[in-house]
């Protein structure tokens, strides 16, 4: 999945793709990659606009969808 480069003290890159609604993420501290399913285009949206991603992610996805780090 394509990613882009964010400005966040957490997150090095963030991908998305509508059509399986899975979200990457690319993590600064340590490189990993995870992905998280069934994250729909509204909450994409909330995401990308949030004051801080890494925050967002904490209260909003972390353990709050299926997820699955990459190899």
């Amino acid at each position: 999945m394509k990613r882009v480069h964010v400005q966040s003290s957490a997150l090095e890159s963030i991908g998305y793709d509508a059509d399986s609604q899975t979200l990457e993420l690319e993590f600064r501290e340590n490189g990993d990659v995870w992905q998280y399913f069934n994250f729909k285009p509204s909450a994409f949206k909330k995401f990308i606009k949030a004051d801080s991603l890494g925050r967002f992610f904490v209260n909003k996805i972390k353990g709050k969808f299926p997820e699955q780090r990459q190899p």
